[in-house]
């Protein structure tokens, strides 16, 4: 599938975003159930692009064909920098994910790293994301260093 490609229903999209190594997390493609985040729905003769989040949801736009609502998705999908990113570690540890960052650097996977205030200012959460298809190679490491629930 080259750079024009451009689902054109949401069995297409979801095999776009499976062989391309998306995250699934926050995108309902195709009925899969998510906590948060955008999807699509069907009501009457309308399709729906939404937002969900702690339960309330929002319909954001609505469109007229199947094929409408999945090239806005697509874009959507395409243009969101966190679409691709897949967290393999999380920890208030910070020596777990210098470990891990190490094992990432000898495997020459790209990857980055941010901290957030998980639990309060004081004790943060150090997590690690590693891009596209490199989570085939290292999904085997969140067992190890995704240790906070």
């Amino acid at each position: 599938m080259g750079s024009n490609y451009l689902p054109k229903t949401e069995i297409e999209l979801e095999n776009w975003m499976s062989e391309n190594c998306f995250n699934f997390n926050s995108y309902s493609i195709n009925g899969n159930s998510i906590y948060e985040g955008f999807g699509i729905d069907k009501s009457g003769g309308l399709f729906i692009w939404y937002y969900a989040e702690r339960g309330k949801r929002d319909n954001l736009k609505y469109f007229n064909s199947e094929n409408e609502i999945v090239e806005y998705a697509f874009n959507q999908i395409k243009s969101d920098k966190w679409a691709k990113k897949h967290c393999i570690g999380f920890s208030i540890d910070v020596n777990k994910i210098t470990e891990l960052k190490s094992e990432l650097q000898k495997m020459n996977i790209e990857f980055f790293e941010d901290k957030i205030p998980y639990y309060g200012v004081d004790k943060p959460a150090y997590r690690v994301f590693v891009v596209g298809c490199d989570i085939q190679k290292t999904e085997y490491l969140k067992e190890k260093y995704y240790t906070e629930k």
